[in-house]
């Protein structure tokens, strides 16, 4: 399992404010199917499959040319383990626990 922070920014806008466009964003994570999200003030957290996570990514992305934006930039950091299985609770539990050895 792997967990990913994505921010999309979309260039350009009429307004100041890009929270409509973060809104539709997040609603694509949300709704996907295999893929947990959590909304930050600066970003999303993905945790899912690799590959359904780059999927939502993708989408997410995409999201801001449909609603008039003519520039996007997302920008995506991957936390990705094989030797166990990574899930975000674990990850913040460790560190609240000060257990260095789990995260």
């Amino acid at each position: 399992m792997a967990i990913a922070e994505v921010r999309v920014l979309p260039i350009g806008t009429d307004a100041a404010s890009i929270s409509s466009y973060i809104e539709d964003c997040f609603e694509i994570a949300a709704s996907a199917l295999g893929v947990e999200s959590v909304l930050t003030p600066t970003s999303t957290l993905l945790e899912g499959e690799l590959d359904h996570i780059l999927a939502v990514v993708e989408a997410m992305h995409r999201t801001p040319f449909h609603n008039g934006v003519d520039r996007v930039v997302t920008t995506v950091t991957i936390d990705d383990r094989v030797d166990k299985r990574l899930e975000m609770d674990d990850m913040v539990n460790a560190v609240l626990r000060n257990d260095v050895q789990d995260v």
